[in-house]
């Protein structure tokens, strides 16, 4: 096994120390290459340089059927361009990752350079316990199942509820205040809404989740978590406790509002990237991540329609006006997918 610029090869013996896999960390992914910025504006010119040699005077020379194990995986915010699939090996990236093909180092650094990923919050977080080292954590917590009333003064006492539901189920009934972040979402989304020093307590569709959604929430740093409420949304409202809903409407509806020249603001939450490649004509651009900061832009006194790609984000983006007293809000069912899909017009760039 050697070390090659924070990549390890694990080398077969039997075979006269031939090249088998490649952990490549946060070199080269399935599809993409690690970011560059995160050391800041000034810094990206000499890491592009560094990252280019890494890949192509170390990584690329290895024969083509070394298998890669990435440090990330597809959704990752590491990489805006990682593939859903795990596998891979140099040859395949060789052939099928875009990036690879800037084989000119100029090209390469001029690329990293023109990049503008996204930094969430937990990032500073990760910076500091990096530094100072994280809080020792013997095991997982033991949620409590907490009766609704237990739930209720778990919220008076102020804990934030975040519902892990998917957006239709949240639209349909949730507790007034909630975060929407469905469990898949928790990874890439929960640092970007919730805050450290308060409590979490958790819905989730079924118990079953629980203990996959608090795995997510603790590799965040999320460890103060105050239960989950026993018997899902249903036993809220069976016992009397007030419930909101989320309004979803069509493409179709949201396009003939505005051809009516209703007065609605169209909030789109996609990356910058999605947003480049076709979005509604007039909507408000900001992503789900920078909402909470910059609510002033969204006015209050008339409806707003949120989107994503197919209506995740924009659940996510959606709770965060209700908890800010937005009264009428709209998710966009099936996100600016559907809007396409229905053969509605998009501007591009």
């Amino acid at each position: 096994m050697g070390l090659w610029d924070n990549s390890y090869v694990v080398r077969d013996i039997a075979t006269g120390g031939s090249p088998v896999i490649v952990f490549t960390g946060d070199t080269l992914f399935v599809n993409d290459v690690g970011r560059t910025d995160l050391y800041g504006d000034n810094q990206v010119s000499r890491l592009a340089e560094n990252l280019f040699n890494s890949i192509f005077n170390r990584l690329l020379p290895l024969v083509d059927g070394v298998i890669i194990c990435p440090a990330h995986g597809g959704g990752s915010i590491c990489g805006a361009h990682i593939a859903g699939r795990d596998e891979s090996s140099i040859g395949i990236e060789r052939i099928q990752n875009p990036v690879l093909r800037m084989t000119k180092k100029e090209d390469f650094v001029k690329y990293k350079m023109s990049e503008h990923p996204e930094t969430p919050l937990y990032f500073k977080r990760m910076e500091q316990e990096n530094l100072d080292g994280p809080p020792l954590l013997g095991r997982l917590p033991v949620l409590l199942a907490l009766q609704p009333e237990e739930f209720n003064n778990k919220i008076e006492e102020g804990a934030i509820v975040l519902d892990t539901r998917d957006p239709s189920s949240f639209g349909g009934a949730h507790i007034a205040g909630a975060y929407s972040i469905w469990l898949e979402g928790l990874p890439s989304f929960a640092g970007w809404a919730l805050l450290y020093d308060q409590p979490l307590i958790l819905v989730a569709d079924n118990e079953q989740y629980l203990e996959k959604a608090v795995r997510y929430l603790i590799r965040e740093g999320y460890d103060n978590i105050a239960g989950y409420l026993k018997g899902n949304i249903e036993s809220w409202y069976s016992a009397g406790l007030p419930i909101e809903s989320l309004k979803l409407i069509p493409a179709n509806d949201l396009k003939a509002m505005l051809d009516r020249k209703e007065d609605i603001t169209v909030l789109d939450v996609r990356k910058q990237k999605e947003w480049e490649e076709g979005h509604i004509e007039g909507a408000t651009h900001i992503f789900v991540g920078h909402l909470i900061d910059k609510l002033s832009q969204i006015p209050k006194e008339k409806p707003t329609a949120v989107h994503c790609s197919a209506g995740y984000r924009s659940g996510l983006a959606a709770s965060i006006l209700l908890r800010a007293d937005y009264s009428d809000v709209y998710n966009v069912a099936g996100g600016i997918n559907a809007w396409i899909s229905s053969g509605l017009p998009i501007i591009r760039g």
